[in-house]
């Protein structure tokens, strides 16, 4: 009996040792428990997407909270584009080119777009380990202190050279709430809702740029540093509320049962919804199962293991999904003014019509939620990329002809369609197939890499963006519909043959279907046991 005593007490020291990733065989070995998982994860199967947004209101708000984080990324991402169209700012800071006309050279406009994505880009490989040491929550609430102290950087810069600066420390806690938002949303709700709020990450994007667009158009006509400094200071009016209610948010229960700490991920799963013990004790089994199952290929996480086996090709999917966002015409949509601009708007058309755009795309989100819904990912991906090549050609040929008011206005209505179609279809099916791709075990470290992959893209695309509009660059105007319509071509032939359907999926079968190394084309028609503990 001290033996087994002495035994029980060590293998409880062992587990609390253990930094990730407890083990948890029992439910595969236990008949009561294997029947809870399987109840629970056919519970979810059988929800329909409006009975589970009733059953889990509590999810969809702390998800749809998480994922508003985004919208400081957007924010100063939009910001930073709208200043180079900004008469005062350009004063300021920039060169005159002729009497009365001034501009931010080429590289200091790439460079305070790229600096705050290099940033991020160091923001999302922190994060991985973080999030699986401390949790979603807790690095969450990290990144929102140093957004509230790095914004002083940027405010009280008097050069273009601090604000590059700044841009790049305010890029680090961009990088944590990139990194987190989507794997944290798709996992604290039930299988219908994944691409709903996993879609109100775009949503978050279309907000910041609404937020920028208006303050932009209401301080344009000043004439002193408030022009500029104004949009700059309302980036303060997010991180404190946000850090206050991600305080009371609920940690994932996948990442507590990866800790070993069941109990709290129980009363996690009842926050977020399972009012019933019965079947919050279901979800718990259900967890435990597939996190086991993962747990049997290999132990604690790291990011060498992204690189290893069937979860290469998950990592290359992620990176994939996340890289065709700057592919496919997006950044017309980032540097709306600027090209309506050179499109032969005026300057303060172009500040209405961003505003406009931005609402629409705000339109475009809220629509996705039915798309999603009626379509598969694979499809809604390819059809909205589809879409956007054609519109991206056509853009491309109207400014190729002989330019007059109406070519200007035909180039302005394409740019803006573009962005619409994107923020209704690719932009927020990406992160949907970004957050059921990774296995769960890697899915802090698996987002992290695919949006380090994603700034790797856009730096050196915002830098051939910028040198393709500006007046002091190459000055093409619409014609950079056929670079944009090239590379999304190209974006669409890699999905075509790369991109599984995951629809849906439990994360259990998720990890089967790519175990078992199915086609990509194959993923749907494939049929999995429910027994099935590959």
């Amino acid at each position: 009996m001290a033996s087994d005593t002495e035994k029980t007490e060590q293998s409880q020291k062992t587990e609390a040792m253990q930094p990730v990733d407890v083990h948890h065989a029992e439910v595969l070995g236990k008949s009561d428990l294997m029947n809870d998982a399987l109840d629970g994860e056919q519970r979810e199967h059988e929800m329909g997407v409006w009975e589970a947004a009733k059953l889990h209101p509590a999810a969809c708000f702390w998800a749809f909270i998480m994922c508003f984080t985004i919208v400081m990324e957007s924010f100063d991402m939009f910001l930073n584009t709208n200043f180079v169209a900004l008469e005062q700012f350009q004063k300021t800071f920039g060169v005159e080119t002729s009497p009365g006309s001034w501009t931010i050279p080429t590289k200091w406009q790439s460079a305070l777009f790229q600096s705050g994505q290099c940033g991020a880009f160091i923001g999302v490989f922190l994060a991985g380990p973080i999030t699986s040491k401390i949790g979603y929550r807790w690095t969450t609430i990290l990144g929102l202190v140093l957004m509230n102290a790095t914004i002083f950087i940027s405010f009280f810069a008097s050069s273009l050279e601090v604000m590059v600066i700044g841009q790049a420390f305010e890029g680090v806690p961009w990088g944590f709430f990139i990194a987190n938002s989507p794997a944290y949303a798709s996992e604290v709700v039930p299988i219908p809702l994944r691409a709903a709020v996993t879609a109100t990450l775009q949503m978050s994007w279309s907000i910041g740029s609404i937020i920028v667009a208006g303050a932009s158009f209401g301080y344009n006509d000043r004439l002193d540093k408030w022009a500029w400094k104004a949009p700059l200071a309302l980036q303060w009016i997010f991180p404190l509320p946000l850090l206050i209610l991600i305080f009371f948010a609920p940690e994932s229960p996948w990442w507590l049962m990866r800790r070993g700490r069941k109990e709290e991920a129980l009363r996690s799963l009842k926050r977020l919804g399972n009012e019933s013990t019965e079947d919050a004790q279901k979800s718990l089994a259900m967890i435990e199962r597939t996190i086991e199952i993962e747990l049997q290929m290999d132990s604690a996480p790291t990011l060498l293991d992204l690189l290893k086996g069937t979860d290469l090709r998950r990592t290359i999917i992620t990176c994939l999904m996340y890289a065709s966002q700057n592919f496919a015409g997006n950044l017309i949509a980032n540097q709306a003014t600027y090209f309506f601009e050179q499109a032969g708007m005026s300057d303060s058309f172009s500040f209405k019509l961003n505003l406009i755009t931005c609402c629409l795309q705000l339109c475009g989100n809220i629509f996705s939620w039915y798309l999603t819904s009626r379509f598969t990912r694979r499809g809604l991906y390819l059809g909205g990329l589809s879409v956007n090549i054609v519109f991206l050609f056509c853009l491309a040929i109207v400014a190729s002809v002989p330019q007059n008011v109406h070519t200007n206005y035909a180039q302005a209505c394409f740019g803006v369609i573009i962005s619409v179609v994107f923020a209704a279809t690719q932009g927020p099916i990406s992160y949907t197939i970004i957050a059921e791709t990774s296995s769960i075990r890697l899915r802090p470290l698996s987002t992290a890499v695919g949006r380090a992959a994603y700034y790797l893209t856009e730096i050196p695309m915002i830098y051939l963006s910028s040198r393709m509009l500006n007046t002091t660059g190459w000055d093409l105007a619409g014609k950079c519909g056929y670079v944009w319509g090239g590379t999304a071509v190209f974006c669409w032939v890699v999905a075509y043959f790369w991109l599984p359907e995951l629809k849906g999926r439990s994360y259990r079968e998720s990890d089967i279907l790519f175990n078992r190394k199915t086609p990509a084309r194959e993923f749907s028609k494939t049929i999995i046991d429910e027994r099935d503990n590959e």
